[in-house]
C-alpha cells in the first residue's frame, strides 16, 4: 500500500465534496502522513489486543508458550467444536500472534513472541510515564511533609 502524501483538510459532517486532495467546508487541516504512520501501528496493536481479549485465545497461547502445537492438540482443553476452535486460530493468525503450517494432513500452530513483544513494549512506555509520575508526586508529598513538620515546631 502506497504511503498518502500531503494534507487533507476535513469537512465537517454536512457537505462532504471531495476537490483534489482537499475536502470543502473544512474546520482543521490534518497531516496524512503522520496519521497514517501512527494509524498502522494503532491497527496492529489494536488487532492483538482484541485477539487478547478472549480466555479462549489467551489460554492458545499460555500453551504455544510452550512450544508449538497441532490444532488437535489446542482442541482438547477446551469445551469447544473444532469449527470454534479454527475461528480462534484464524483470529490469532490475522493478529500475526500465531503461524499455522501443514506437516503432511496435520496443521501445526506456532507463537510468534515478536507479537506479544509489541504489547509489551506498549505498556512499558506507559508504565515509564506512570513511575516517573509516581516519583514526581512521592517528591511532593515529602516536600508537604516535611513543611508540616516544620509548621507543628513553629506553632506546637
Amino acid at each position: 500500500m502506497a504511503p498518502l502524501m500531503g494534507k487533507y483538510k476535513l469537512a465537517q459532517a454536512s457537505g462532504f465534496q471531495h476537490q483534489g486532495t482537499e475536502i470543502r467546508n473544512a474546520k482543521f487541516t490534518l497531516d496524512i502522513d503522520r496519521t497514517i504512520h501512527y494509524r498502522m501501528v494503532v491497527d496492529k496493536l489494536g488487532t492483538t489486543f482484541a485477539a487478547l481479549s478472549d480466555p479462549t485465545r489467551r489460554g492458545m497461547i499460555e500453551r504455544l508458550s510452550h512450544g508449538p502445537a497441532s490444532v488437535h492438540g489446542l482442541t482438547e482443553p477446551f469445551a469447544l467444536s473444532q469449527q470454534m476452535i479454527s475461528k480462534h486460530i484464524a483470529y490469532l493468525v490475522r493478529a500475526r500472534i500465531v503461524i499455522k503450517t501443514k506437516r503432511g494432513r496435520e496443521s501445526v500452530c506456532t507463537l510468534r513472541p515478536e507479537a506479544i513483544k509489541t504489547v509489551g513494549d506498549w505498556a512499558f512506555s506507559y508504565r515509564r510515564f506512570w513511575e516517573e509520575s509516581f516519583d514526581k508526586l512521592d517528591v511532593v508529598v515529602n516536600q508537604m511533609k516535611k513543611e508540616e513538620v516544620r509548621d507543628d515546631r513553629k506553632h506546637g
